[in-house]
Formats: structure tokens, C-alpha cells, sequence
């Protein structure tokens, strides 16, 4: 193979000690074509500027403003002067040599538009998080990740297509990024991956599983495990994604399910838990869908 180059992208938000460690695994890669791109995301509480000075070799970009994860990332993309674009969480750590699988398999086949690696738990390093995902169950928008919470004997280890790919590490060529877009800016967190690999396949490229390449994801750093902020965008967005990628009777459908079974039962549900600030934040997610009707399919072009 030959080594083009790779823009890895990651966000910060606070916790600028983790984004420093995925750093430091960066500086480990055997691929020799790269160049690293922080953004940092408006920080409220913890000073980034350790990033830089620690990393001085990385290219950082300071938000006055939090963007959210897409458009956080896309501003990234677009100071990124690399042939593929990887998107990788700020809370994840790598192997050496896990950028090698994932350009050879995008070089291998020009219809495959997007692939994301194995990934494993860093805290429990043995256990898959990801090993591709399940198509969407109809109406309910339900999606499972393959391989979630089992121990690694091998048993996805054979790359394949996948319905979707994992937000912590995504790879994307840029000619297919400047055929189909950016991400949705107005998803700010959570789903706008989905989102983003839809509108790929819908313009005809695959999206991949790539086994031989491995990352550690620490998860939910920035956002808590059961925080108002991950409920609301999560609720939200699965109603957005809905209105955005599905059309005619299977929409209509969907989206009396989300509102008159999904609504109440997660209301009623975080109350009998005794998490009120869940339910609150379960009815703003629905309250601003159906306050926001217009462009919702708008989607913006890199230049």
C-alpha cells in the first residue's frame, strides 16, 4: 500500500488529561503519514492549552463557542488537508498499527464510502463494544451494536459490511465527504453518525467493519453515563433522524410510535425511577421536534 494522508480529527470538551492520552498513543502509530487536529469545544471549566504545549505537533483549533460533536468535528474536516478524514473520540486509545487496515480497505474498493475498526472497552480490555451494527428495527428505530459486552475469542474477526458505523472512530475518504456533505450540524450530539452513513449509502457507497484494526474506547467521559444533557440530545435525535432519513407510510408510522408510545413511556419510566430531571429532559427532546419543522434535510457542502 502507499500511506496518503490521514487527518485524524478529535473534539475536547473539559478533561483535556484524556485527549492528551489518546495523544500520547498517536505518537505510537506505525502508519508515517498523518496529521492530528484538536478541536476544543469551548471548554467551561478545564483549561486545554496543556494540549498544545504537551503536543506541539498537532494542529489546534480552539472554538470560542461549543459546536457539538458534528459540527466540532466539522470544523476540523475543514482545516484537514489529508485524503481520508478519521473522526476519533477524544476518550479512546489506540494500537500502533491500527490505521493501516483502515486505509487498505478503503483503497481496496472505491464503493466503500466509510469504515470504523473493532472497538474494545479500555477498562475492560477483552470486552467488544463494537463490532458493527444491526439494521434499525422498523418504526421503533431500535439499533444494536454486534458483539456488545462479549469477551473477544475471535468471532468478528472477518471484515464485512455493516448497517452503520460507530461514531468514536469513523474513517471517510474526502472525495465522498465533498459528494455528500458534512455532518448535520443540528443533531450537536448523538445520532448524526447515523445520520451521516445513510445519506453515504444512499449515495451508493458500503460502509465497513474492519476487525484487523483495534481502538479502546473509555466512553461517555464528557456527557455521564445517565446525564440530562445525553437523555435529551439521545431522545431528541432519535425523532430527528427519523424525520430525516425516512419517508412515506414507514415515516408516518414511526413517528406516531416515537410520539403517542416512546414519549410517555420514557416520561413514566424516569419517573417511577425517581429521576425527574430524566423525564423533564425526555419532554424538552420531544417539545423541540415539534417546535422546529423547517430544513430539517438541509445538509452543508465542503468546499
Amino acid at each position: 500500500m502507499d500511506f496518503p494522508l490521514v487527518s485524524i480529527i478529535t473534539v475536547n470538551y473539559d478533561h483535556p488529561e484524556v485527549t492528551c492520552d489518546l495523544l500520547k498513543s498517536l505518537r505510537h502509530l506505525t502508519y508515517p503519514n498523518v496529521e492530528v487536529i484538536v478541536v476544543d469545544n469551548a471548554s467551561p471549566n478545564d483549561d486545554p492549552a496543556i494540549i498544545s504545549q504537551l503536543y506541539p505537533e498537532i494542529i489546534f483549533i480552539q472554538s470560542k463557542v461549543n459546536l457539538g460533536f458534528a459540527n466540532g468535528n466539522n470544523l476540523g474536516i475543514k482545516q484537514a488537508k489529508g485524503e481520508y478524514i478519521l473522526l476519533l473520540n477524544n476518550d479512546t486509545e489506540v494500537d500502533a498499527g491500527f490505521l493501516e487496515p483502515l486505509v487498505s480497505k478503503l483503497q481496496s474498493d472505491p464503493g466503500i464510502g466509510m469504515v470504523s475498526p473493532k472497538i474494545r472497552f479500555f477498562y475492560a480490555p477483552d470486552t467488544i463494544q463494537f463490532a458493527g451494527y444491526t439494521s434499525f428495527t422498523p418504526f421503533t428505530l431500535r439499533q444494536y451494536l454486534i458483539g456488545l459486552n462479549e469477551i473477544d475469542t475471535g468471532q468478528y474477526n472477518q471484515s464485512c459490511e455493516t448497517y452503520s458505523i460507530h461514531g468514536a472512530a469513523v474513517m471517510v475518504p474526502v472525495s465522498v465527504i465533498k459528494e455528500v456533505g458534512l455532518m448535520a450540524e443540528m443533531y450537536f450530539l448523538y445520532y448524526e453518525e447515523h445520520d451521516w452513513a445513510e445519506r453515504i449509502k444512499k449515495a451508493g457507497y458500503k460502509a465497513y467493519y474492519v476487525p484487523e484494526s483495534l481502538v479502546l474506547h473509555k466512553e461517555s467521559v464528557s456527557t455521564g453515563k445517565l446525564s440530562p444533557l445525553k437523555t435529551y440530545y439521545i431522545t431528541r435525535n432519535r425523532f430527528l433522524f427519523a424525520r430525516r432519513n425516512i419517508d412515506g407510510i414507514k415515516r408516518l408510522i414511526t413517528l406516531l410510535y416515537l410520539s403517542f408510545i416512546a414519549l410517555p413511556k420514557g416520561v413514566i419510566s424516569f419517573l417511577l425511577e425517581r429521576r425527574p430531571d430524566l423525564a423533564a429532559a425526555t419532554w424538552r427532546a420531544y417539545f423541540w421536534n415539534f417546535v422546529h419543522f423547517s430544513d430539517i434535510r438541509k445538509n452543508q457542502l465542503l468546499k
